[in-house]
């Protein structure tokens, strides 16, 4: 239940920070920092068993059963250190943003900060690959949102991030899919302990690149470094979170989590270690050349992810403690040196090296910790980064593939970490030493220290790679684990600050002796620093193959791009034909007929229909089709009448009704007539309009004429009773067996009923007569839309409750009998449609609800009935219950009927927006106005007004561009 409580807690807390934060402000990062404490404390308090014993914590749900997938939480070794990386440095980080930033509320910073801990911890305890991949997407999603908070020039930089990071997680979802698939299981830890998927080199070669690949995009190895320091756009507290402890040690998690399949596969060491000592060395030159502190910080992230990576992809016990050891003091120093960065933004207003120097003596306890850190960064003794650093070099001295390998990955990690001392060493002397220098050395005269509320925070971290350093040999259960975890072979480390001499000592020497050298030779790097090494940069490499991306893409679609109706209507018509072709070619081989395939009544409707049709062919008038298409339409309901298909045919007819309601809408933005079109034309269109309706004329009597009843109908009808509790088959199929399929479809309906709201509302198309003159006859009762209305107004009185009462009817009895939300919803429209027709004018006719919310709320109602599956197990599971009636009977109650609801009020909704939206001119009222005439006062019946002069006139010319009048 520890795991359980973690997520949960760090859940709760998610959707509680809005609430806390509207009552505590910024000081809702104490909060914050109370609740990862307290979880940090529960971590802590496993050791005993996760350390001492080397037994893993579990625990599993059932989540989508069906396929397989559970939510399944598996806290080993290397799960509780990453864990409680998570909650301690996430909580110094939310104590330290409590006095960063100014008083007020923080518009969402905290929400997504703890989102973005409550992420990460569900990603290193996640033991299903499903929920791990959900999860890995959920901090490339925060971390947008971060980095986006930061304001319009942050919009770039957070994009670029989201693309590259987001790219990692396709490449994660396609070794996610292979493993399932070739494994069939989705759980992690029997993934990788399955032996049959790694004995295929070829599959498991192909895997573990495409893991290198997430790994690469999320830790920011080269080619993908550049996103982090672009990612500097963010506040600081984000940076120093995401980038100490937080969303690149994802990566290196996924990395250390999956050597136990790929620790002996040569493309992931030859990947890893290549790519891992490249970035340690680009990452370290980048960031001596940086006036930033920030993003001198960045790049040294980028220079130490590499040394991780590198040593990782050694594979073995030894390289794998050294990952665990410098995994945990990097997350100190950096966090410490982040939080000191912006302690010197905040106080001094500038990071930059060129502007500072000297607060040391304004801000001595903040050059204390930034020494501190430092220190330990560059591998200086005694703190942990020394012990860590030099555990790195005799990791890497055990590369495979022959001695000399080992000795050239040593060399390499000697002069990354030479420029590692170098710019450590620019990071605290250019800041804090030294005199002050610049032009805005004056300002600093009022420069002073912060108050320990803020500063605290940066000092326990750095006093935690101080204390781990002196008493380093506490981390040997720590690291053994992790070893023992991530290799499955037994480690039997002992971390110690002084082993004697040895060739790790000596390559430390080394790399302070050089990093001391390049201090004197670069004059503390200021000498080296603002020279572009390189004529491009990441960003703009990644903007340039941006945009030659999306040109070849407007390239490709303009093959296919086109206003054209009938081009859309061709491809899929010639494509029926093509399929076609091969069945007509080759013959098919088809059963016997199964009893009676027609009826005499078939033929009189096949007769109605071929009179429809041809008759909508033939006729130029738009409003003459569209009422023939209606009868074909009216004609099918029929026809599905006779077959006994009652849900079917009811919806049919609703939507044939409400379809001419609609489409008469549309009409009145079109011209009365088709334009003409050549017989060449003509003649084409017809041939492949007939070839169509033959072959899917035949392809529907071979699919359904000539069989029995299919085995899967027969299994619905006979087990859709017991399985729901409902008689009703085909809105059971819809709502408990499908109910996945049928919210997608919920949620397009949706989105188009949004879509008329946004296209009609950002566009002036308007009936095809306004804005014109058109002549109106005087005193003509055509135009007169009261007195037209009086019968329908009156049919409508009545009729509207009825429909209402109806539609509610239909919703309830849905599951037993023909019914249910669809139809429901349907029905509900229509009787707002009514409403709609029997109005008078414009004004009267608009229909004033929130049509936008009815469609969310449908879709938010479906979905919440949905989340109350997970009591019994799965999502969208309905739940039964039976309900005591009067008399001894009992009500069979579902929220499956919930579910429908939610449709019902989509589909409700949906129609609104489109009778508003399509038949109101939204500012420009009616396309005619009539008002009455000065002849007619009196109560006559009234015409168009005159102009002066003209009383006695019969008609008159009326500019539509005015607003009011009749409909």
């Amino acid at each position: 239940m520890v795991l359980l409580t973690l997520i949960l807690v760090l859940a709760a807390t998610v959707l509680s920070i809005p609430l806390v934060e509207r009552f505590m402000g910024r000081n809702t990062g104490w909060f914050a920092a109370a609740v990862l404490t307290a979880l940090t404390v529960l971590v802590a308090a496993q050791a005993p068993q996760v350390l001492g014993s080397g037994e893993a914590l579990t625990y599993s749900v059932p989540w989508m059963p069906q396929i397989g997938v559970e939510f399944h939480l598996r806290m080993d070794t290397l799960g509780w250190m990453f864990t409680l990386l998570v909650t301690g440095v996430g909580a110094l980080i939310m104590a330290y943003s409590a006095r960063y930033f100014p008083a007020g509320r923080r518009l969402g910073f905290y929400f997504l900060m703890t989102l973005f801990a409550f992420a990460m911890t569900g990603l290193v305890l996640a033991d299903d690959v499903v929920l791990l991949f959900v999860f890995w997407e959920l901090t490339t999603i925060a971390s947008f949102y971060l980095i986006g908070l930061s304001g319009p020039t942050a919009s770039r930089p957070a994009i670029r991030t989201f693309l590259v990071t987001a790219m990692g997680g396709l490449a994660l979802l396609g070794a996610v899919v292979l493993l399932v698939v070739r494994t069939g299981t989705t759980q992690l830890s029997a993934i990788l302990a399955d032996q049959t998927w790694t004995q295929d080199t070829g599959f498991v070669s192909l895997v573990a690149v495409l893991v290198v690949v997430a790994v690469f995009t999320k830790s920011a190895q080269f080619p993908f470094h550049y996103w982090l320091p672009d990612a500097m756009a963010a506040s600081t507290p984000v940076s120093a979170y995401l980038h100490a402890a937080a969303m690149v040690k994802a990566g290196i998690y996924l990395a250390m989590r999956f050597t136990p399949a790929f620790g002996d596969v040569l493309v992931w060491n030859a990947a890893l270690i290549a790519f891992g000592l490249t970035t340690a060395v680009i990452g370290a030159v980048f960031a001596l050349q940086q006036h930033d502190l920030k993003r001198l910080a960045a790049y040294s992230t980028v220079s130490q992810l590499g040394f991780l990576v590198a040593v990782i992809g050694v594979g073995t016990p030894e390289a794998l403690v050294a990952a665990a050891a410098h995994t945990v003091a990097h997350a100190l120093f950096k966090s410490a040196l982040f939080m000191t960065v912006g302690l010197v933004d905040h106080e001094a207003g500038t990071r930059d090296l060129r502007d500072l120097g000297g607060l040391a003596k304004k801000m001595p306890v903040t050059a204390g910790i930034a020494t501190l850190a430092a220190l330990s960064m560059a591998g200086i003794p005694p703190l942990l980064g020394f012990v860590s650093k030099e555990y790195l070099f005799a990791g890497l001295l055990g590369t495979p593939g022959g001695p000399w390998v080992g000795v050239l990955a040593g060399a390499v990690a000697v002069g990354a970490a030479a420029f590692t001392f170098a710019y450590s060493f620019r990071f605290v002397h250019g800041a804090f030493f030294g005199e002050p220098r610049g032009e805005r050395k004056a300002d600093q005269e009022g420069t002073h220290e912060a108050p320990v509320t803020f500063w605290g925070p940066a000092a326990l971290a750095a006093l935690g790679g101080v204390l781990l350093g002196l008493a380093v040999p506490v981390l040997d259960p720590l690291v053994n684990g992790v070893a023992q975890d991530t290799t499955d072979t037994a480690a039997d480390a002992h971390l110690l600050l002084w082993h004697g001499f040895n060739p790790e000592l000596a390559m430390s020497a080394l790399a302070i002796g050089f990093g001391a050298l390049l201090v004197w030779r670069t004059a503390s790097g200021e000498s080296y620093a603002g020279r572009p090494l390189l004529p491009v940069d990441g960003p703009s490499v990644f903007e340039r193959l941006h945009g030659a991306t999306i040109r070849a893409g407007r390239r490709v679609g303009d093959l296919t791009r086109t206003d054209a109706i009938a081009f859309h209507l061709g491809a899929p018509i010639v494509l029926v034909l093509v399929l076609a072709a091969p069945v007509v070619y080759f013959g098919l081989d088809l059963p016997a007929p199964a009893g009676q395939t027609s009826r005499p009544l078939d033929w009189l409707l096949v007769g109605l229909m071929a009179v429809a049709v041809l008759g909508a062919v033939l006729t130029r008038s738009r409003l003459a089709a569209l009422a023939l298409i209606g009868v074909a339409g009216f004609t099918t309901a029929l026809w599905l009448f006779f077959l006994g298909a009652f849900d079917v045919a009811l919806t049919q007819l609703l939507v044939e009704v409400l379809t001419v309601v609609v489409a008469v809408l549309v009409l009145r933005r079109l011209p009365r007539t088709f334009h003409t079109v050549t017989r060449r034309r003509s003649a084409l269109t017809a041939v492949i309009a007939i070839a169509t309706g033959l072959v899917a004329g035949a392809a529907a009597f071979a699919l359904t004429g000539r069989r029995e009843l299919s085995p899967a109908a027969e299994y619905f009808l006979n087990n859709a009773p017991e399985d729901t509790g409902g008689d009703n088959v085909v809105n059971t199929i819809l709502v408990d067996y499908r109910a996945l399929d049928t919210l997608g479809e919920l949620v397009v309906l949706g989105v188009a009923g949004l879509i008329i709201i946004s296209v009609l509302g950002s566009t002036n198309l308007l009936p095809v007569n306004k804005g014109r003159k058109v002549t109106v006859p005087v005193a003509n009762p055509a135009f007169e839309s009261a007195p037209n209305t009086v019968l329908m107004r009156t049919v409508a009185k009545f009729l509207l409750p009825l429909l209402v009462v109806w539609s509610f009817y239909l919703l309830a009895r849905g599951h037993n009998e023909p019914g249910g939300g669809f139809i429901g919803g349907l029905v509900g429209g229509s009787a707002f449609a009514l409403t709609y027709l029997a109005a008078s004018s414009d004004a009267s006719a608009r229909i004033r609800l929130a049509y936008p919310a009815i469609i969310g709320s449908g879709i938010l109602v479906a979905i919440g009935s949905g989340l109350l599956g997970f009591f019994e197990g799965s999502f969208l599971l309905p739940l039964h219950a039976e309900i005591p009636l009067p008399g001894g009977d009992y009500y069979h109650f579902t929220t499956a009927l919930i579910f429908d609801v939610g449709v019902y009020l989509a589909v409700v909704g949906v129609l609104l927006a489109a009778l508003n939206e399509l038949g109101l001119d939204n500012g420009g009222g009616a396309a005619v106005s009539a008002p009455p005439s000065p002849a007619a006062s009196g109560g006559d019946r009234g015409g168009a007004t005159a102009p002066a002069g003209t009383a006695g006139a019969t008609a008159v010319e009326v500019d539509t561009t005015t607003s009011g009048g009749a409909r």
